[in-house]
């Protein structure tokens, strides 16, 4: 079994969460798990230990895995972090494009494996020429079947701003005859248009459990993400069984897909690091509540079948892919190591 450095920033959110989530299911396969869990850094600290980086290779006359490898391989979360890279055979990283810096590009020839989330992230990072390893990810489930679903909406962005909410908001308010709109939105310093009385909007921090019921309690979710890195929000929405609408673009795409939910035309509208932006049509999105608004009940019942059979499939087939990935991994990280002087 291989000696794992798992590296993340540690920022109560969807990192943690996946932190923790690859640790559990590496050490019940058996593997010696260190989790460094990082703080968070400005930019100017980064740039200042990547020069420390590789000043300490040139002056060490270091090359890829030869000093300081306490471990088989460092598996780096979203952030690239060149002063550990020293630490271990084999360098393996699971980005998000959207968060992806400019200033990482320069240490993609030290990374020797991309664990990718997304076929979107697969092609980006092959075009630069990385090695890239599918692995899809998986989400929280989310299902609680206690709990009584009305022909509302939900929306639960959290503190993303890249979710479509705004523009969602504006919607509604021209809509009053529409079923009520919960909105989860806890990102601070925005501007709140004003509320239509069918949009109830909650911005304080909610306990899981309350969380679960209000993702439970409606029939249709709106997820019009701009980019995702992976997708979780829409991971746990299949996973109740609820109609996801979300924008029909990359890699949103890639989970949901018209027969497990409904797609709303898109626009490029900007871009986010290495991941392109896209904003959804108004009028398309206006057609796809209506759609939903009118749908019947055996057509709802039929995209959640489908959304939720597609989590319980997708959930232990990643876990699968990972952990193969890991031997792999292992098996190469043998390879360097055998020919390390």
């Amino acid at each position: 079994m291989s000696n794992i450095n798992l590296i993340a920033r540690d920022n109560g959110a969807g990192l943690t969460r996946d932190m923790h989530l690859l640790a559990g299911l590496l050490r019940e396969s058996g593997h010696d798990v260190t989790i460094t869990g990082l703080g968070h850094r400005s930019r100017l600290s980064n740039r200042l230990r990547r020069l420390h980086a590789r000043l300490r290779r040139l002056l060490r006359g270091w090359t890829k895995g030869e000093l300081n490898a306490r471990y088989d391989m460092n598996i780096m979360l979203e952030h690239v972090r060149p002063e550990s890279f020293d630490q271990a055979h084999v360098n393996i990283l699971i980005p998000n494009p959207e968060w992806f810096r400019e200033e990482w590009l320069a240490e993609l020839p030290h990374i020797d494996l991309i664990f990718a989330k997304t076929r979107h992230a697969e092609r980006i990072f092959g075009q630069l020429g990385c090695r890239t390893v599918p692995i899809g990810f998986t989400g929280s489930d989310y299902l609680d079947t206690r709990v009584t679903r009305q022909p509302t909406f939900f929306h639960g962005p959290g503190r993303s701003g890249n979710k479509g909410t705004l523009p969602l908001l504006e919607l509604w308010a021209q809509h009053p005859e529409w079923p009520e709109l919960t909105v989860v939105w806890r990102r601070k310093r925005v501007e709140m248009p004003t509320l239509p009385p069918n949009v109830r909007l909650i911005r304080e921090y909610l306990p899981e459990e309350e969380l679960r019921r209000l993702h439970n309690a409606s029939t249709f979710h709106l997820c019009p993400s701009q980019t995702e890195g992976y997708g979780h929000s829409l991971v746990e929405s299949l996973s109740t069984g609820c109609v996801t609408i979300t924008t029909d673009a990359e890699p949103m795409n890639e989970l949901i897909t018209a027969e497990r939910g409904v797609l709303v035309d898109a626009h490029a509208a900007g871009t986010q690091e290495l991941a392109t932006l896209y904003d959804f049509d108004l009028d398309a999105m206006r057609a796809a509540i209506e759609r939903c608004i009118g749908m019947p009940p055996d057509e709802q019942a039929s995209l959640g079948r489908a959304a939720r059979s597609w989590y319980e499939a997708n959930d232990p087939s990643f876990k699968k892919r990972f952990l193969d990935a890991i031997e792999d991994a292992a098996r190469l990280a043998a390879e360097k190591q055998a020919h390390t002087p």
